[in-house]
């Protein structure tokens, strides 16, 4: 991928200083060391975070993400509001169900609700556009760095060039590239979604809270772990610091993901392993590990892959092992098929202008039937508790589990 970029064929120390230099001006001796090294951190690290390189970049990123908090709050309830009128005024209470077509139609041109999905999707552009200038205006250095890692440890990063679907290409939240058709998928993900998080998983909150609320097999053995759709690592590595004794992997389409998430779980002297492939095609043994997971994902493939991904897990786990997929629908008080015409306009929303190209495929999908048919049981009723940052709110919910028999 790196053909993208006119890059030096060699980057010498003193290259790696002076990018340093159009990074940010005057970076302390501490960064610059770092930087010679290949460990790009020219403003130092807030946590486990590494700043954003310039003070313009973070102060935009403090911008944009206190502005989407006012978009996902008081213009969403604004809008909200207006289309409780609008129903009214045509007959219809704010619950009523409505065929979806007639939903949109009658709710997306209105003024209110039209400048809040305009403002939510300008908002999402910008956010991307000024990281995707920052990584790609000093591709050398980010590139030389994740060179450096890619070989390093702990832990090991496996690549398979050419693996990738069509369908594994498209730009979900209209991230430029989407997960594989950029060099730097990973950095852009991670800071993007920092944003989408409302600056509350800057420390990996959010992934350290899942990490501890996934179930164990009956007989509490834990030796290997696997997250399905890793993207960028951040609750392989949450998983790991919770385990410290197992195997952990990651398992990602997006090679530019997994290089990120290696770089920065050995950034971290985190001992977790990555791998460049499909959810639906592990290329782990049979019956190797003891709990399986994933983190939105099954939203963002087809609905056929969706099934294959199920049909893998089984395969993968051991008997008595655990799946704990958690997604948009995994609860099992929330309705996938929500037919009241504000929920309507907003899943239009994300599935036309963020891109979110399979979210009807997915409210479609027997998933809970998929999981008894690949002979795992289905566990609804005792469904363990675990947090979620869905609607911007970071709360407890209850997920449902699949159970290889023993």
């Amino acid at each position: 991928m790196s053909q993208h970029f006119n890059r030096r064929k060699a980057l010498g120390v003193a290259g790696v200083a002076g990018m340093a230099g159009a990074m940010v001006a005057g970076p302390s001796a501490s960064a610059l060391a770092k930087l010679v090294g290949l460990d790009v951190e020219p403003r130092g690290t807030d946590g486990i975070l590494e700043r954003l390189p310039t003070l313009d970049l973070e102060s935009y990123d403090e911008m944009s993400t206190s502005t989407r908090m006012w978009i996902n709050s008081e213009l969403t309830s604004a809008a909200e509001k207006r289309a409780h009128q609008i129903l009214k005024a045509n007959g219809y209470g704010p619950d009523d169900e409505l065929p979806r077509d007639d939903a949109i139609e009658m709710l997306k041109d209105d003024p209110v609700i039209a400048f809040r999905n305009h403002s939510w999707q300008r908002m999402q552009m910008h956010m991307w556009t000024q990281l995707q200038n920052e990584f790609h205006g000093n591709a050398d250095a980010y590139l030389s760095e994740m060179e450096a890692a890619d070989k390093s440890g702990p832990g090991v990063l496996e690549l398979n060039p050419g693996i990738e679907p069509e369908y594994t290409k498209h730009e979900i939240h209209m991230q430029p590239g989407g997960y594989t058709g950029d060099d730097f998928a990973g950095h852009i993900y991670h800071y993007g979604t920092n944003n989408f998080y409302n600056g509350r998983n800057y420390q990996d909150e959010l992934h350290r809270n899942l990490a501890r609320a996934i179930p164990v097999p009956a007989d509490g053995k834990v030796k290997r772990i696997l997250d399905a759709g890793s993207s960028c690592g951040q609750q392989v590595v949450a998983l790991k610091q919770r385990y410290p004794d197992a195997e952990v992997w990651g398992v990602d389409v997006g090679a530019p993901m997994v290089r990120y998430a290696h770089m920065r779980a050995a950034d971290m002297g985190v001992d977790v392993n990555f791998r460049h492939a499909l959810a639906e095609d592990t290329g782990f043994p049979d019956g190797y590990f003891d709990i399986v997971t994933s983190y939105i994902l099954h939203h963002e493939v087809t609905e056929a892959a969706t099934y294959k991904i199920i049909q893998e897990t089984s395969r993968v786990l051991r008997p008595g092992g655990v799946y704990y997929p958690i997604d948009f629908y995994t609860n099992p008080s929330r309705k996938a098929h929500d037919g009241r015409a504000w929920r309507r306009v907003r899943d239009w929303m994300t599935h036309r202008w963020n891109h979110e190209r399979w979210l009807y495929e997915y409210q479609n999908a027997d998933f809970e039937g998929e999981i008894k048919r690949a002979g795992m049981l289905l566990n609804r009723d005792e469904a363990k508790e675990s947090y979620r940052s869905m609607n911007n709110n970071q709360r407890r919910v209850r997920n449902i589990m699949g159970v290889k028999p023993a």
